[in-house]
């Protein structure tokens, strides 16, 4: 009776594993439905404002004035590669010596362990799939085809943006669909100049403002979740005090708290997912305290898996049974397979001698936009799908530190324009999910907490190179046609991981046989555990995914509380 007592204790309506884009959502939906939900993080726990030491600090305020020490880059070649890994956000990114991996083949795997997870981390960058991007995989054969079209995210891609709060601009572009967007960001007037030259030699390239999740301009929504306007700091990576910008801890988390429902529970690693064989339904999860190591199990009708790509391709590996002896809902053999990335290598620089009489001031949280316009309607190129890029232009100034005393004073005090206007794009490619690109579990090595660590075997190949010569060529064209001058071009051949869009390995499919999850999100084996994290995409496309997997949660959510209340589940 005693144990009973105790089980009753740590039953929940939902379980919810990871707090970060799509966790957070989750635990506002289930809570909001009046569903009883556990939300476990295996990270840290972090408290909107509360928990952000940096986000006012001054940069005199700072020992290293914002940068990392050798010895700091030396311990940590793979995460001090990232744009946020510095002396202001160190805190919220995971360190390589404390959660180590085996790379079969170079990636860098960037994490943030706390709750709210990476949305204290991410670019803000919100752009919606088009059809033309679910379309993808059925019309070129590579990967299985998606089992939900545009329709069928449309109002819950509008139902997110409502609340979440995207700036953009109405475009009227088929291969980019507006949403309920808050007022847009200005382009500078250099992006102006580029955008006027694509109209003038091209009918299928556009240049547009990046639709971001900051708030321009508040509703009255927002207020309710006590968030105000963006700032244009652009210390996002620290937290943001006002709430400008939209993240677990500042947004969702702190509204399915209101609602009573919510338990939150941080220093909890999932170990597995708990599969009952007689009721041929997963019962809960089991959790290993990241301090003592002690295991808990904690039940639920529903389990909703959403601890980032990787991490949850790991739990459903780890989750083993009779039923499944190579992973929870496993039937088909892809779990761990079909990973994909973006495709970041390619960057482009030049300079712009016009418009000497004006300069840029101040900050904006986004840049240009240029959408995707390679094999949109059909097949027209030497690789299969293809890239979008940023376009971002800007005139700045400089001052002389190199002297002393009254000297270095009054250069600092009297700045000079640079020269001319600075202007850059990069690429965001779509990679093509490949049955060689799998994560796997390691059958001996063991973690701190005695958990497998994961194998990483994931690289590039023809289609990627291809496409990245491609940017290169087409985007020097585009460039040389609007007038820069100086244009540089790169190849970073930088390892993948690097972009931190990784995707795949427990896809959506209309066929068991093929795939993992049905069109709700549903394991097609184990009907009341879903998957909407990163883990879930068929297709990567080109746009930033953290909007896409908003809209699938808040959707997958609706339909297993409605499921519940029929009794199916």
């Amino acid at each position: 009776m005693e144990i009973l007592k105790h089980a009753e204790k740590r039953t929940y309506g939902a379980i919810v594993i990871g707090s970060g884009i799509a966790g957070g959502w989750a635990a506002k939906e289930f809570c909001d439905k009046g569903i009883k939900t556990l939300v476990l993080e295996r990270g840290r726990k972090v408290t909107h404002n509360e928990d952000y030491p940096t986000t006012l600090m001054s940069p005199w305020e700072f020992e290293h004035r914002g940068r990392l020490t050798q010895e700091e880059i030396a311990a940590n070649p793979v995460v001090s590669k990232c744009y946020a890994f510095r002396e202001d956000a160190k805190h919220f990114m995971v360190k390589d010596a404390e959660h180590p991996y085996e790379q079969d083949k170079p990636f860098d795997w960037i994490r943030g362990y706390q709750v709210g997870g990476k949305s204290l981390l991410w670019a803000r960058q919100t752009q919606r799939w088009s059809q033309l991007d679910f379309d993808g995989p059925a019309r070129d054969g590579f990967a299985t085809p998606w089992p939900i079209n545009y329709k069928d995210i449309d109002p819950w891609y509008s139902y997110v943006e409502h609340f979440a709060g995207i700036s953009g601009n109405k475009d009227g572009l088929d291969s980019l669909p507006d949403g309920d967007f808050l007022p847009a960001y200005e382009l500078t007037c250099v992006e102006k100049h580029f955008q006027t030259e694509m109209k003038k030699h091209y009918n299928d390239r556009h240049v547009i403002v990046a639709r971001c999740a900051h708030l321009s301009e508040p509703r009255e929504i927002h207020y309710q979740q006590g968030r105000g306007r963006c700032m244009s700091r652009n210390l996002c990576q620290r937290g943001c005090p006002y709430g400008g910008y939209f993240s677990s801890n500042a947004s969702t988390l702190p509204w399915a708290a209101k609602t009573g429902n919510m338990t939150l529970r941080p220093d909890s690693i999932v170990e597995s997912i708990i599969y009952d064989e007689q009721k041929a339904r997963a019962i809960g999860v089991r959790v290993i305290d990241a301090h003592t190591n002690e295991m808990v199990e904690y039940y639920a009708k529903v389990i909703f898996v959403t601890a980032a790509a990787l991490n949850t391709n790991a739990i459903l590996l780890n989750s083993k049974s009779h039923r499944f002896p190579n992973g929870l809902g496993n039937d088909s053999g892809v779990l761990g397979k079909y990973v994909a990335f973006h495709n970041y290598r390619a960057s482009l620089s030049a300079e712009y001698e016009g418009y000497l009489d004006t300069k840029t001031e101040g900050s904006r949280p986004t840049s240009g936009y240029v959408p995707r316009f390679r094999n949109l309607y059909k097949q027209e190129t030497n690789f299969l799908r293809g890239y979008a890029a940023g376009m971002s232009a800007g005139r700045g100034t400089h001052a002389d530190q190199n002297s002393v005393g009254e000297s270095l004073k009054h250069s600092l005090l009297n700045p000079k324009l640079n020269t001319n206007w600075y202007a850059g794009s990069h690429m965001m490619g779509e990679t093509i999910p490949k049955e060689s690109n799998q994560v796997r579990l390691d059958p001996v090595k063991k973690d701190a907490h005695g958990l497998p660590i994961m194998h990483m075997d994931v690289s590039y190949d023809d289609n990627d190179d291809k496409m990245v010569q491609d940017f290169i060529d087409q985007f020097s064209e585009m460039y040389h046609k609007a007038g820069f001058k100086n244009i540089r071009t790169r190849d970073t051949k930088q390892a993948p991981g690097l972009d931190i869009h990784e995707m795949g390995g427990v896809r959506m499919g209309a066929d068991p046989k093929n795939s993992m999850l049905n069109k709700w999100n549903q394991l097609h084996a184990v009907k009341n555990v879903f998957v909407t994290d990163g883990a879930c995409m068929t297709s990567t496309s080109t746009q930033n995914p953290s909007l896409t997997y908003m809209a699938l949660t808040a959707r997958a959510v609706d339909y297993a509380v409605k499921e519940m209340k029929k009794g199916n589940l």
